[in-house]
């Protein structure tokens, strides 16, 4: 009797990519395998559900519709629910889609086998909403995405009190784990390949008020340094308030922390990020990235600005224009307001008509894109080690070239060698020669290969019994300005 196949689906942030491979963990814990493909044949789908969005509802039900008749028509078929959607909505899945089996939350993903399984013995659906964590993800099994690089989360929840955001209501208060917990990850990590990690947090360096020390992040950042084998460190999503001067230093003194920073500014006018109930101003802002730049002159910082918040007037959108040009950003990765139910913003007066919102948001991403542009131009002529990545080059195969992040985590396409073909994970030394807004290239012969550790995990497990195609990809966003709303991209924006 062949195996049960399972399939996860994933909406939103990269806190929920990471627990989807959890629940992948668990699944093949459990007995089952990955279904081939994009396919409604699996016999377990689950989906890891986003409500940040304001339409994300709708787009549960008309993806759980689209499965009704697969299956009715298919017994033994089961629909699992989960994720932050799941959190707030608990039975009212169940009543809206009487035919899902098991809807379960963010504090309790590990019971999710459990709960299939008393679902078909007792022929009823389950819903089991813990309101606290049971179990911190990372101790959970696991089956990950990528075989050179890995999330590492260090926190969960958010003790922030943004106004436009649902999401410290549904993955509650912070909790932390131990450094000693951590490091051991990391290493074990290294240890099967992996050559660079990102640490994850709601709010990741506010990593230490659970535990009491206000420098933890910065001493984990040093910590993970030390680690033999460990390349590259990156982490997100920080927030300004607690970006402090000792985070710097450790960034710019850890010779694998890497010159990158996300840093979400959401507004540029202190009116607007008094009323999103932002704890930094204008000023504040701008001296961080003053800070950055003069300890880590090659820093590529990028950012999250929301365009269109209640009661917004054009003064105020000017102030945002205005640290755009001063900060001069690699990358934004711009929202227009939308209502997200169950949040004070939701409720505000002065809702910005749409069309006003779209002209600001236009005006805002040309002017992104120019300095995307002028700032990537910068890197014309430079020599770059670039690691290889897997899926990141959508047109790889017709350009005959490969594609990788530059240590700043640009994105880069390359000539692909005739010899010595470099594999995901391997690292490549180039010089750039073109630039555009999202991507840089370089067109010449690759000027050095380095096999690595990570190379070497990546064709271990491309040469094993295929489980099926890879996923979602570890590692930060993808560079490129989001899609305008409502055709964004379902994702929380970072605090």
């Amino acid at each position: 009797m062949s195996a049960k196949t399972y399939q996860v689906r994933t909406y939103g942030c990269q806190m929920n990519v990471h627990d989807s491979e959890r629940l992948s963990g668990l699944l093949e814990d459990a007995g089952y395998v990955r279904a081939p493909g994009d396919t409604d044949d699996a016999d377990v789908v689950v989906f890891n559900t986003c409500a940040v969005r304001e339409n994300a509802d709708n787009k549960l039900y008309g993806n759980l519709g689209h499965l009704a008749p697969r299956k009715a028509s298919r017994p033994g078929m089961q629909i699992a629910v989960g994720g932050c959607l799941a959190q707030k909505d608990r039975d009212t899945i169940v009543r809206r889609a009487p035919w899902v089996d098991v809807v379960f939350g963010t504090h309790n993903i590990g019971s999710l086998p459990v709960l299939l399984e008393r679902a078909r013995v007792e022929q009823e659906a389950q819903v089991e909403i813990a309101e606290s964590l049971e179990a911190f993800p990372s101790t959970l099994p696991t089956r990950r995405e990528s075989a050179y690089a890995a999330w590492v989360s260090i926190s969960v929840g958010c003790n922030n009190t943004c106004t436009f955001c649902i999401v410290p209501a549904l993955r509650g208060k912070e909790k932390d784990r131990r450094p000693g917990d951590i490091l051991a990850e990391v290493e074990t990590l290294v240890a099967e390949g992996v050559t660079e990690i990102t640490l994850l947090g709601q709010n990741v360096n506010a990593y230490g008020s659970d535990i009491g020390d206000r420098e933890a992040f910065s001493k984990l950042l040093r910590a993970c340094g030390r680690v033999e084998g460990l390349e590259r460190v990156r982490f997100t999503s920080p927030h300004p308030r607690d970006f402090t001067d000792d985070v710097i230093a450790a960034m710019a003194e850890t010779e694998n922390a890497m010159p990158q920073l996300h840093m979400p500014l959401q507004s540029g006018s202190d009116r607007v990020l008094r009323a999103m109930r932002r704890s930094y101003r204008q000023e504040r802002f701008l001296g961080i990235i003053e800070k950055v730049r003069a300890a880590i002159p090659d820093a590529a910082i990028s950012t999250d600005i929301i365009v269109g918040f209640p009661g917004e007037t054009e003064e105020d959108f000017e102030q945002t224009l205005h640290v755009v040009r001063e900060a001069r950003f690699a990358q934004a990765f711009t929202f227009q307001y939308s209502k997200r139910p169950g949040t004070p913003a939701a409720e505000m007066d002065g809702q910005i008509p749409k069309e006003v919102v779209q002209a600001r948001y236009e005006r805002l991403v040309a002017l992104q894109e120019e300095i995307s542009w002028a700032e990537n131009k910068k890197q014309v002529g430079r020599t770059l080690e670039v690691m290889v990545a897997e899926g990141e080059g959508r047109k790889d195969g017709a350009t005959r070239r490969l594609s990788g992040r530059a240590p700043d985590n640009r994105l880069v396409h390359f000539t692909r060698p005739d010899a010595d073909v470099p594999r995901p994970g391997d690292m490549v030394t180039v010089e750039v020669t073109y630039a555009a807004p999202h991507h840089l290239l370089a067109e010449g012969a690759v000027l050095g290969v380095r096999r690595t550790r990570a190379g070497d995990a990546w064709e271990r497990r491309n040469a094993a019994p295929a489980a099926g195609p890879q996923g979602v990809m570890l590692g930060l966003p993808a560079v490129g300005v989001p899609e305008p709303l409502p055709a964004a991209p379902d994702g929380c924006t970072a605090c």
